[in-house]
């Protein structure tokens, strides 16, 4: 078993906590070199090795393997050395006793890029990986990706402040991507790793 770490943003990992989300899409970095077979791989090609179950070419390993989510933390500090802080849902997890907690926008935030393992609460497992186009995302998949339903639509961006809503959860993950790749990424069309996992572990860590 394979453990690997994965950056999640503030909305992911309230819908991850939330139990909306339990798929995410990451764009295919070409070229994808084929060691077993001595080639690089076009997106046709990477998407039926995966659908054959050879997974060596993912950079996700395989179903069975694990995910450790990385996002926006901190450490409390000497008041309070062994409690981490986690930007997405902070204060709300932070544990009744402790006391005098700064205001969120006075925590000295890290980036989830800099998240060691230890400071990980939440522990994904993979269920299932495979490759496809971007736009081939279906409504279900959309639902899976962690888009909340309102009354008449879906959040814009997963979260329930905007007062913009789509009409479909697939047009709300549209919105989101383009937050966060660009709106012509979407018009692109790209291969996308489509990875599924189920939670096993949520825990506050304790800093070592």
């Amino acid at each position: 078993m394979i453990e690997r770490g994965m950056i999640f943003n503030a909305e992911m990992v309230r819908a991850i906590l939330d139990g909306r989300k339990t798929q995410t899409r990451r764009p295919v970095k070409f070229p994808v070199y084929d060691k077993n077979m001595g080639c690089e791989l076009s997106g046709n090609e990477l998407a039926g090795e995966m659908s054959a179950g050879n997974y060596w070419n993912s950079p996700f390993s395989k179903p069975g393997d694990r995910l450790w989510v990385r996002e926006t933390w901190s450490e409390a500090g000497a008041g309070a050395p062994d409690l981490t802080l986690y930007r997405a849902n902070y204060p709300e997890h932070v544990p009744s006793h402790y006391e005098n907690i700064p205001a969120v926008g006075d925590v000295r935030w890290r980036p989830s890029i800099h998240m060691p393992r230890w400071a990980s609460r939440i522990l994904l497992e993979i269920t299932a990986v495979r490759v496809e186009r971007l736009t081939r995302i279906s409504e279900a998949d959309a639902q899976a990706e962690g888009v909340a339903q309102l009354r008449g639509g879906y959040w814009k961006h997963y979260q329930p402040e905007w007062t913009q809503y789509q009409l479909s959860a697939r047009g709300s993950f549209v919105t989101l991507w383009q937050a966060i790749y660009g709106v012509e990424s979407w018009h692109a069309d790209p291969w996308v790793w489509v990875i599924n996992f189920k939670i096993i572990d949520v825990c506050i860590n304790e800093s070592s």
